[in-house]
């Protein structure tokens, strides 16, 4: 029996590896490419840079320099940060009150965010720009609203989960000590609700930040993000300068992996505990 689990072990750590490897190869190509000549990109991809091909940091700088790259991770950096802190914020305390306060309107209210999952985006895009448009939202600000509304579906069924784990004798004490319902929330729910709050702010982040269709619709080139402007790494004709762009998606994916490295440990907990138990 235990020489059957251990090879049924082996057999997995190897098809895990391979599944790994399979994962890394593109990445490790973009960063190989990175340093090449476009010319040699083209004609040998798979090959690591040589003297002949080598480029150093010139395509990074030229790269970022064409896409004004300053400019357009101010405009994700605040546009992520913001969404997420909207998010965490609103989702938390929507998802502790529909799980607390029991009723049909409240269970409504929770099956329409489930609802809001299932939905496609492209079968609201056009309206939801239309709108965006109307109320004045086709802005750095506000399409920040945006994502809160579309992040609300998944972010608010992960802390419902999470809220029916966390005992109600925690609430009474603290109704029992003269907490007001906000300052309950605030002082002894959000912070038990930690690990799952940065798991929605990972997957969230991670969405936002790599997010190219939402801010090219409603805020067009005005304000580039980052997956917009590297859109525009183009020169006549349609041709493209692989070695700019991929410059450019290199530097794009560096804050996002050290967020996600920094905070990893919480996101199976959080997923586990929170989307389970719902």
């Amino acid at each position: 029996m235990k020489k059957k689990q251990t090879i049924s072990n082996v057999i997995i750590y190897i098809a895990l590896t391979i599944l790994s490897v399979a994962f890394l190869i593109p990445i490790l190509l973009v960063i190989m490419n990175s340093f090449k000549n476009k010319l040699f990109i083209s004609t040998t991809p798979f090959e690591l840079p040589n003297e002949q091909s080598f480029m150093g940091v010139k395509n990074y700088v030229e790269g970022l320099t064409k896409i004004h790259f300053f400019d357009s991770i101010g405009y994700s950096l605040f546009i992520t940060v913001f969404s997420v802190l909207a998010i965490v914020i609103f989702c938390s305390m929507t998802a502790w009150y529909i799980t607390r306060v029991k009723g049909k309107l409240t269970t409504a209210i929770y099956y329409l965010f489930i609802a809001s999952m299932v939905v496609p985006f492209q079968m609201v895009m056009y309206t939801m720009t239309k709108t965006a448009n109307v109320l004045h939202l086709d802005n750095y600000v506000g399409i920040v609203a945006l994502y809160l509304g579309f992040g609300a579906g998944m972010s608010v069924f992960m802390y419902s989960g999470f809220v029916k784990g966390i005992p109600m004798e925690l609430e009474e004490a603290a109704l029992i000590d003269g907490c007001s319902p906000f300052t309950m929330f605030v002082r002894v729910i959000f912070p038990i609700l930690k690990p799952i709050s940065i798991t929605v702010a990972i997957l969230n982040a991670m969405w936002i930040w790599n997010d190219y269709l939402l801010p090219y619709l409603v805020i067009g080139t005005k304000y580039r993000t980052i997956p917009v402007a590297i859109q525009y790494l183009k020169s006549g004709y349609g041709s493209i300068d692989y070695g700019h762009l991929m410059a450019a998606i290199v530097v794009a994916l560096i804050p996002i992996v050290i967020f996600y490295f920094a905070c990893q440990k919480y996101i199976i907990e959080g997923i586990v505990e929170g989307a389970v138990k719902g």
